[in-house]
């Protein structure tokens, strides 16, 4: 009898525990105050945006394309190796 009734109470604080998170997560109050927050990032994002220096690009002509290409392409004899096995 004591172990259903802890079974129970365990089941009831979890969908307690659900439900009020549900609530709150649903509430006016979270969906204002995530917008205000979200919100005040994007404006900071802009004034930051404003004071940030631009540096001058000096990565002209840094790669060095290498015009030696080698297409010969090794012969694998896995056959001949299980044939030499015996």
């Amino acid at each position: 009898m004591v172990k259903e009734i802890k079974y129970f109470i365990f089941v009831l604080l979890i969908l307690l525990f659900i439900f009020l998170t549900g609530r709150y997560y649903f509430s006016d109050t979270n969906k204002k105050n995530s917008y205000r927050s979200l919100s005040s990032n994007n404006q900071k994002i802009e004034t930051y945006s404003k004071n940030l220096p631009i540096l001058e690009d000096n990565t002209k002509d840094i790669i060095e394309y290498v015009e030696k290409s080698n297409n010969k392409k090794k012969k694998f004899n896995f056959w001949k190796l299980l044939e030499n096995n015996e």
